[in-house]
């Protein structure tokens, strides 16, 4: 399929927009004397997490934001690796940190994001991150919420009392989703698996979210002509050739018939998605900077770590 259709609602020039605001951002604080950095924490050996962090990094320099990379050996226990954390939030030359998944199954993925330091939270998964959502504090929100809500804005469309629907409840994609979407005023539904109709509800919908990992799961006759569909699944599928390919939740060749919008899969949700985590790190900085220096008087310059 190729995507040259004015319907599919495409990541990279809205990641872009993005990356060059963030770069003049950055540049900024260096000369000020502060200087961003990101680190991430790999744990283990796996093909997958080398290609994430090696995109990661080429964003990264194009946002003019340091990128290093922390191994750990997947032996490493996980006291040992909320150490090494605890030792990264103490470290002043240190802005952000994300850890990579998966993670080996010893290690619990959740008390490693309830050891970052909330304000060097750049992915948003904090438990404290998650809840300030609820009060409105929006600027750390999960990383991939936070650009499908983008994608969305990106249409044009006014979010406020549009009729949304998230197929898929997660704690960092579904939930959020729902509280960024409440705090610009739109009417938001959230579906599962528990939910008797879904299709009753998608249809409702002026935007439809979702992101429950099914291949396809939406059809044509599930959703409102006329809607936005954001696509936030990643499904890889077999083919009778036996050759794998990379699918979301949506059956895109024939909802793109109905929708006025649709993101691909893949170049869709995924490329904002890493613009999103190297803005956070601006706002990480920004919140570290008015902590240490409320009055904007001192600087802090850093050496490499």
């Amino acid at each position: 399929m190729t995507i040259t259709d004015h319907r599919f609602l495409k990541g990279a020039p809205v990641a872009a927009r993005i990356i060059e605001e963030t770069r003049e951002a950055a540049l900024k604080a260096a000369a000020e004397g502060w200087p961003p950095q990101l680190v991430s924490v790999t744990v283990g050996d796996v093909d997958a997490v080398d290609v994430y962090v090696r995109n990661q990094r080429r964003k990264a320099e194009q946002a003019a934001i340091r990128f290093e990379e922390k191994r750990f050996p997947e032996s490493i226990s996980q006291v040992e690796l909320v150490e090494a954390i605890t030792a990264m939030n103490a470290d002043p030359r240190v802005t952000g940190i994300i850890v990579q998944r998966p993670v080996p199954a010893h290690i619990s993925i959740k008390q490693l994001q309830s050891a970052i330091d909330p304000s060097k939270d750049v992915e948003g998964m904090h438990p404290a991150s998650i809840g300030n959502i609820v009060y409105n504090e929006l600027d750390l929100a999960p990383c991939t919420a936070a650009a499908s809500v983008e994608l969305l804005k990106a249409t044009g469309l006014d979010l406020k009392g549009l009729e949304v629907v998230i197929v898929g409840h997660s704690e960092i994609v579904g939930k959020p989703i729902a509280f960024l979407l409440m705090s610009e005023g739109a009417t938001v539904t959230v579906c599962h698996h528990m939910t008797r109709s879904v299709a009753a509800h998608a249809r409702r919908a002026d935007a439809l979210f979702v992101a429950v990992g099914k291949p396809r799961l939406i059809k044509a006759d599930m959703v409102k002509p006329g809607a936005a569909v954001i696509d936030i699944g990643i499904n890889a599928e077999t083919g009778p050739d036996g050759a794998q390919k990379i699918v979301g939740d949506v059956d895109t060749d024939s909802v793109r018939e109905i929708a006025s919008w649709i993101t691909p899969v893949p170049g869709g949700v995924g490329p904002v998605t890493v613009a999103i985590l190297l803005r956070n790190t601006m706002v990480a900085l920004n919140r570290q900077r008015a902590a240490q220096a409320p009055e904007g008087a001192a600087t802090r310059t850093q050496e490499p770590a």
